[in-house]
C-alpha cells in the first residue's frame, strides 16, 4: 500500500477519483476522512494538476466552479505546503499575501460585530453596529483591486504555462464574491435604523455569505494559487507583474519595499504597460491629465534642475509671479532681481551640499499674503536632482475661522454632506 501512496501518478488518480465522487454528489464530510486516510497530505501541485486534467478531459470549468467549494472543504487542512517558496517583501506574491492578511482581519472584525448583534434582543436598536458593518464592508470592497491584479496580471502568465483551469475557476469565484459584496452593500444602505431581529436575519442571509466568499478565496490563494504561481513563474515574469501592479492599486495594504530580481530590469518587456501614460510609482497619467493636474493645483510651481537651470513651471489660472517660456533652460539666478540673487545662490549651494532641504519666506504683495517655499529634490540614494519653488496666495486661508462642514458652491446653495 505504501508503494501506491508514494507513487505520484497513483496519488493523483486517487485524488481525481475523490473529486469526481464529490461532483457525483458525495458530501465533503464523507470524502474527507477517506482522502486523509489514504493520501495523508496532498501536495498543492497535485490539486492543480488534477483540476487541469479534469477540464482537459471534458469536465466543464463551470461544473468545477459550481462544486469548487465542496472539494475545497474536503481538502481543507490536507494540502501539503512543505517546501513552498517564501517571496521577499515587495514581491507581488508577498503583496498578495499581505493583502489577504488584511482582508482576513476585516472578516474577523465583522465576525465580532455579528456576535454583538446576535446577542441582542429582537427590539433593541443595533444601528450603531450595522453602521460599523457598513465601514467594514466598504473595506472588503477594496478586494476588487486584488482580484483585478490576479485576473489581468497573474492569470495570463499562468495560462502561458498551460495552467488554464485554476484561473478560470478562480475568476468565476471572484465574480461570485463581487455579486455577494454588492448585495451586502445595497442591503446595508437600505435602512437608516435597524432592529436586532431584522439585522440578525439580514446577517444570516446576505452579510455572512459575502464575508465568507472573500475568506474562502483567501484560503484558496494561500493553499493553492500562490504556492503554484511561485513554482511556475520566472523572476522576469514576476518583475513584469510588479512593474504593472501600480496601474490597479493595492488592497488594504501599501507595499513599502521594492523588489528587483537578479535579471536586469531592461531585459523585461513590459508589453502591457500603456506607453501613452506617464508611469510613476504611485500611479500614472496621460500627458493631458498630468498637465491639467499641475495647472489646477492652487499654487505656482517652478522646477530647477541639478544644473540650476529652469526646466518647468505651471501655468495656472491665477499666477502669482509672471513667467514666460523664455526662462526655460536659463540659469535660475538670472531670473531674479540683483538684490535677491545672493539669497537664491545660498539656497542652491546649501541644497547642493546637502546641508539644507527647505527654505521658507512670506511677503505682502499688492495687499496679498504670499508664501514662497523652496524644496530640495533627491533620489532614493540622496543624490541631488534639483529643487522646486512653490508660491501660494494664502490670503483667504489665513482669514478662515470656525468650521465649514457644509458643501457650499458660491451663490449656488448649500447641502449637508454628513
Amino acid at each position: 500500500m505504501s508503494e501506491l501512496i508514494d507513487n505520484a501518478e497513483r496519488r493523483k488518480e486517487l485524488l481525481k477519483h475523490m473529486i469526481l465522487q464529490l461532483h457525483k454528489g458525495e458530501a465533503p464530510e464523507q470524502v474527507r476522512p477517506q482522502l486523509i486516510r489514504v493520501l495523508g497530505q496532498v501536495p498543492y501541485n497535485d490539486v492543480v494538476e488534477v483540476e487541469q486534467q479534469l477540464i482537459d478531459e471534458g469536465l466543464p470549468a463551470e461544473e468545477i466552479l459550481k462544486l469548487c467549494d465542496m472539494h475545497t472543504a474536503a481538502l481543507q487542512g490536507a494540502i501539503d505546503q512543505t517546501g513552498a517558496k517564501q517571496p521577499p517583501p515587495g514581491h507581488p506574491a508577498h503583496t498578495l499575501h499581505k493583502e489577504n492578511q488584511a482582508l482576513q482581519w476585516e472578516a474577523e472584525a465583522i465576525d465580532k460585530l455579528y456576535a454583538e448583534v446576535s446577542s441582542t434582543s429582537g427590539d433593541e436598536d443595533v444601528t450603531a453596529q450595522m453602521d460599523d458593518l457598513q465601514v467594514r464592508f466598504n473595506n472588503l470592497m477594496d478586494v476588487e483591486k486584488h482580484y483585478l491584479r490576479k485576473e489581468h496580471l497573474l492569470f495570463p502568465f499562468l495560462e502561458k504555462h498551460g495552467i488554464t483551469g485554476p484561473p478560470k475557476v478562480m475568476w468565476g469565484k471572484h465574480d461570485e464574491a463581487r455579486a455577494k459584496l454588492v448585495a451586502a452593500q445595497d442591503t446595508l444602505r437600505s435602512l437608516e435604523h435597524w432592529k436586532a431581529s431584522d439585522a440578525q436575519s439580514i446577517i444570516g442571509l446576505v452579510l455572512r455569505p459575502a464575508s465568507a466568499a472573500v475568506v474562502d478565496m483567501v484560503d484558496k490563494e494561500a493553499q493553492i494559487l500562490l504556492p503554484m504561481s511561485l513554482d511556475t513563474l520566472s523572476d522576469t515574469e514576476w518583475f513584469e507583474i510588479a512593474c504593472q501592479s501600480n496601474e490597479y492599486g493595492y488592497c488594504l495594504y501599501d507595499p513599502t519595499d521594492s523588489w528587483t530580481p537578479d535579471v536586469a530590469a531592461g531585459d523585461v518587456e513590459l508589453a502591457s504597460v500603456d506607453p501613452q501614460r506617464v508611469q510613476l510609482p504611485s500611479g500614472s497619467f496621460t500627458p493631458a491629465e498630468l498637465q491639467a493636474v499641475l495647472n489646477t493645483i492652487p499654487f505656482d510651481l517652478t522646477f530647477v534642475d541639478k544644473d540650476d537651470k529652469v526646466r518647468y513651471f505651471t501655468q495656472g489660472r491665477e499666477r502669482i509671479f509672471s513667467r514666460s517660456r523664455a526662462i526655460l533652460g536659463r540659469q535660475v539666478e538670472y531670473c531674479h532681481p540683483p538684490k535677491s540673487v545672493h539669497i537664491v545662490k545660498q539656497i542652491l549651494d546649501d541644497f547642493h551640499a546637502g546641508t539644507q532641504e527647505h527654505a521658507h519666506f512670506w511677503i505682502t504683495l499688492r495687499g496679498r499674503f504670499i508664501s514662497i517655499e523652496y524644496f530640495a529634490l533627491r533620489d532614493p540614494e540622496s543624490q541631488y536632482l534639483g529643487c522646486i519653488e512653490v508660491s501660494q496666495d494664502l490670503t483667504e486661508k489665513r482669514a478662515l475661522e470656525g468650521e465649514q462642514r457644509l458643501l457650499s458652491y458660491a451663490d449656488e446653495g448649500v447641502s449637508d454632506v454628513n
